[in-house]
C-alpha cells in the first residue's frame, strides 16, 4: 500500500496487488457475478475461495444489473446499455475489455463490437469496461469529460512484462483525494503497467485479501457497495 502526500501534489492511498505471471501454473483470475443480484466483492472472494478479489464493469444501481457487456464460457450474461438510458456510460468511457482467455491469460485491450465477442471461441470470460488507460505502453487518448478529469476512487486492472495488477485507489476523504484519469495514466506507467484499463470506481473501488479482508478504504458512509461482479484471484 502506497500512503504519500506528494504525489500529484494530493494525498494519495493506493493499494495493489501484485500476480506475478511465473505464478500462473498456481493461480489464476476469474470472472464471478451473480446475476441478477447484487454482492459485496468480499463475498464474491469469501464465496468462491478466493484469494483476493477486485471489483468489477459499472452496473445499475436502480435495477441491479449490469451496464457492460458480459459473457462468461460463451454464455451473454449482460450486453451494454445505450448510453442515452439511466447509469450508462458514453461510447468515449466504454472502450477497453479485460479478456480471460481459456488458457487463462489475461488480455487488456480495445473493444470489439459484441457480435465478435459473440462468434470467437477463444474467450473463456470477456467483460467490456473503460476507459482503456493504456495499451503497448502508450496513453490512450481520454474524452474530456467531468467523470474523467475530476478525482475520484478509482479500480484498475494492468498488465505488466510479467506481472498482473489490481489497483484500488482511495478517494472522497481527507486523507485520499483520488485521481483524474490522465493522473492515473502517468501513475500506472510509472509503475510498468504495458496495458491498463478503469473498471468501476468510487464507491465501489474495493480490494480484498483472504485472511486480510478489505485492504482500502470504501468511500460511501454504508461502508463497502455491492457490486455486480469482481475478479478473483484463486488457487
Amino acid at each position: 500500500q502506497i500512503r504519500t502526500d506528494t504525489l500529484f501534489n494530493s494525498k494519495q492511498v493506493i493499494s495493489i496487488l501484485v500476480l506475478s505471471k511465473t505464478f500462473s501454473n498456481k493461480f489464476h483470475i476469474e470472472l464471478s457475478y451473480n446475476n441478477p443480484d447484487l454482492m459485496t466483492t468480499s463475498a464474491f472472494g469469501e464465496n468462491n475461495n478466493a484469494v483476493a478479489a477486485l471489483n468489477g464493469s459499472y452496473f445499475d444501481m436502480d435495477s441491479i444489473a449490469g451496464v457492460c457487456y458480459l459473457e462468461v464460457n460463451d454464455s451473454v450474461i449482460n450486453r451494454t446499455r445505450t448510453p442515452k438510458l439511466k447509469w450508462a456510460k458514453p461510447d468515449s468511457v466504454i472502450n477497453g475489455a479485460v479478456i480471460i482467455t481459456k488458457e487463462n491469460n489475461i488480455l487488456v485491450q480495445q473493444v470489439k463490437p459484441e457480435q465478435f465477442y459473440e462468434t470467437s471461441k477463444e474467450e473463456k470470460v470477456v467483460l467490456v469496461s473503460g476507459p482503456l488507460l493504456l495499451l503497448n505502453t502508450q496513453k490512450t487518448s481520454l474524452p474530456d469529460i467531468k467523470f474523467v478529469t475530476n478525482r475520484h476512487p478509482r479500480t484498475f486492472l494492468c498488465t505488466t512484462e510479467n506481472d498482473i495488477l489490481f489497483v484500488a485507489v482511495d478517494g472522497r476523504r481527507s486523507k485520499a483525494e483520488g485521481m483524474n484519469l490522465k493522473e492515473a495514466q502517468n501513475f500506472l506507467l510509472a509503475i510498468g503497467c504495458v496495458a491498463a484499463i478503469n473498471l468501476d470506481g468510487g464507491g465501489s473501488t474495493t480490494l480484498w485479501i483472504k485472511g486480510e479482508g478489505v485492504i482500502n478504504n470504501p468511500s460511501d458512509l454504508t461502508g463497502e457497495r455491492p457490486v455486480s461482479n469482481a475478479f478473483l484471484i484463486v488457487k
